[in-house]
């Protein structure tokens, strides 16, 4: 009877401590998010071709200097707050990317720059680099392979 008691006081504190989302209001903040962040790269986008830089070239500064921002947000601890309201509107886009590279190189760089940050600086990105570069490999040769299959 006392372990059944246990186990209904530690259901309710679970119950307590487990936090209660709401998925409408989750997703709208993360689109929110999302939008912004998309909304300033496409700003920056349309600047560099007021400029009369060319479309590819626009694209490569537009993805930089997202890629600087997010970083320097990181460095000053405000991207992750970001996420924290945002979500995954803050997490996908090349900003949340950036974001996993550079927290890590930050938080580890007390333990010095081979153990600290080079060690530590893929933790979060490295399997996404790792996958990325995996499947499109094995895309590639299988292309590879339908194309010499069609020669045939």
């Amino acid at each position: 009877m006392d372990k059944q008691k246990q186990q209904e006081a530690y259901k309710n504190y679970v119950k307590q401590k487990t936090p209660v989302h709401n998925l409408p209001l989750n997703m709208l903040k993360a689109f929110i998010t999302g939008g912004i962040i998309c909304t300033i790269g496409q700003g920056i986008l349309n600047y560099c071709r007021h400029l009369g830089i060319e479309k590819d070239i626009s694209a490569g500064w537009t993805s930089m200097i997202l890629i600087l921002l997010s970083v320097l947000l990181t460095g000053f601890n405000i991207y992750p707050q970001i996420a924290k309201w945002g979500g995954a509107g803050a997490l996908v886009p090349i900003t949340g990317f950036a974001n996993s590279v550079a927290a890590p190189a930050i938080e580890y760089q007390k333990e010095g720059q081979v153990m600290g940050i080079g060690c530590k600086i893929f933790t979060i990105a490295g399997p996404v680099i790792l996958y990325g570069i995996f499947s499109s490999w094995v895309l590639g040769v299988g292309y590879w392979i339908w194309k010499i299959l069609k020669m045939v």
